[in-house]
């Protein structure tokens, strides 16, 4: 018989602890991917105000600066990546793409072009204005507090372990994987969309990042709300999630590369040896 502690089993305690922290990750992976990343840096798609508030929670959930930081960030990102001006540029080797760039200054590039990004539509949006304005106190409430607190009452999980596991732990490993995206998948993968440029194809990101390995074609197409050309059951959970949300009415115009215009571009910048999804898409996802 397994030992009981204050009436619960131990190794239920752990299951519960276990798919907490999962769950977790998932919602503060999705509001980086399908929240700062696909909606609110690139406007892939529209959201209603319930979508975008629960994103939001999501993204404070994440604890990665706050939707407006991180979005302005990111555009300036692709508007002069592998250069000074990128915030996290992959030539100035794994570690400082990966964390380096925030443990430093930022290169006078990155604020004087940074500066010329146009951010106003972030502002306008009542979401991001409002996280901007209370983000530390929100951050720390929904990070930290809340997944710490809510074990302990709801199941008499320690406090030990509901501050190191679901709290500290999931936290660790969320940022670990968008920071992948920046590094590992601006290093080591295949090109087949654009081979000239240093994002690559790298599924371990996808796997980690629900969805947001598919590098080499999400900076060649990055108006693309799918970012890939697989569809979702390809590990890409975030299109899932989008469509899902689009299914109920909540997410609407994604934009969506036609297969006609990845295979002229291919045919134009990219590796033409390397087997793309072509076609996947269309024959394996139904979009809503």
């Amino acid at each position: 018989m397994a030992p009981r502690i204050d009436g619960f089993d131990v190794p239920e305690k752990i299951d519960t602890l276990q798919k907490t922290t999962y769950f977790l990750y998932i919602c503060g992976a999705l509001g980086i991917t399908a929240g700062a990343h696909r909606l609110w840096s690139h406007r892939t798609y529209k959201a209603k105000l319930p979508l975008r508030i629960l994103l939001g929670v999501f993204q404070t959930l994440a604890l990665q600066n706050s939707i407006y930081e991180w979005s302005r960030d990111h555009r300036v990102h692709h508007k002069h990546a592998e250069t000074n001006a990128d915030p996290h540029n992959a030539n100035r080797g794994f570690f400082f793409s990966h964390m380096g760039w925030l443990l430093m200054k930022k290169h006078p590039d990155v604020i004087q072009k940074g500066s010329r990004i146009p951010l106003g539509d972030l502002l306008a949006d009542p979401v991001v204005a409002f996280q901007k304005k209370y983000y530390r106190t929100l951050a720390i409430l929904t990070c930290f507090v809340l997944p710490t607190v809510i074990p302990v009452f709801l199941w008499n999980e320690s406090w030990t372990n509901a501050y190191f596991v679901p709290a500290i732990l999931r936290y660790i490993v969320t940022l670990h994987f968008t920071w992948f995206v920046n590094s590992f998948a601006h290093m080591w993968g295949m090109r087949p969309y654009d081979k000239k440029i240093n994002p690559a194809e790298n599924l371990f990101v996808s796997m980690g990042a629900i969805g947001e390995g598919f590098h080499n074609y999400h900076h060649t197409f990055p108006m693309d709300y799918s970012t890939s050309e697989h569809g979702s059951v390809y590990f890409n959970f975030t299109k899932f999630f989008i469509d899902f949300m689009a299914l109920i009415g909540q997410a609407y115009d994604r934009n969506k590369v036609s297969p006609e215009q990845i295979l002229a571009r291919r045919k134009r910048t990219g590796d033409l040896s390397v087997q793309s999804g072509q076609g996947y898409d269309a024959e394996h996802e139904h979009d809503y």
